[in-house]
């Protein structure tokens, strides 16, 4: 299969997410249509499908009832002691023309997103772990646009207090 080359990223993809795949567009189902069914939200559905999510023992069984797979091939292969590998798949800079154009938005707007985010919140990060993601189709009459949110709790650096890596106990 053409898709799976070894220099494309689904080439390192667990064997069960070529089932997700596959069962998917066998069933010709829509990342939104399985999520709505396996009541998830859209981004992370895609996410597992792709080797980045860690789905819990009720998420296969659904995937496997709307997918008609064999649930014990999503559990061998996603259930249990499976560890995700976030990001192992990426190139950097990305060569896919959807995904240089998010890496593109970082570049040219990661600063000013930092200054904003401090300003308005103080010093600290936003959350990739506790975060929300959606994306969505807005018309335009100059074409539609793409929506993309990003939704993360802030994290606030400290510079006092006890257990954090500008506390003298972590010296010890």
């Amino acid at each position: 299969d053409a898709n799976r080359s070894t220099t494309s990223p689904l080439a390192g993809l667990p064997s069960a997410c070529h089932v997700l795949l596959d069962a998917k567009a066998k069933k010709g189902l829509t990342f939104e249509q399985i999520s709505e069914q396996i009541g998830k939200p859209e981004v992370w559905t895609a996410a597992l499908f792709y080797g980045q999510a860690k789905p819990d023992e009720e998420t296969l069984q659904k995937l496997a009832q709307v997918l008609d797979i064999f649930p014990e091939v999503l559990q061998d292969g996603l259930g249990g002691s499976y560890v995700v590998h976030r990001g192992e798949s990426w190139t950097w800079p990305p060569k896919d023309p959807v995904l240089y154009r998010l890496y593109e938005v970082l570049v040219v707007y990661g600063y000013s997103y930092k200054a904003l985010i401090a300003e308005k919140f103080g010093d600290g990060i936003m959350s990739a772990i506790d975060f929300r993601t959606s994306v969505k189709r807005k018309a335009d009459p100059k074409g539609d646009r793409v929506v993309i949110t990003m939704d993360g709790k802030f994290l606030p650096y400290s510079l006092t207090g006890e257990g954090n890596a500008w506390s003298r106990e972590s010296d010890a």
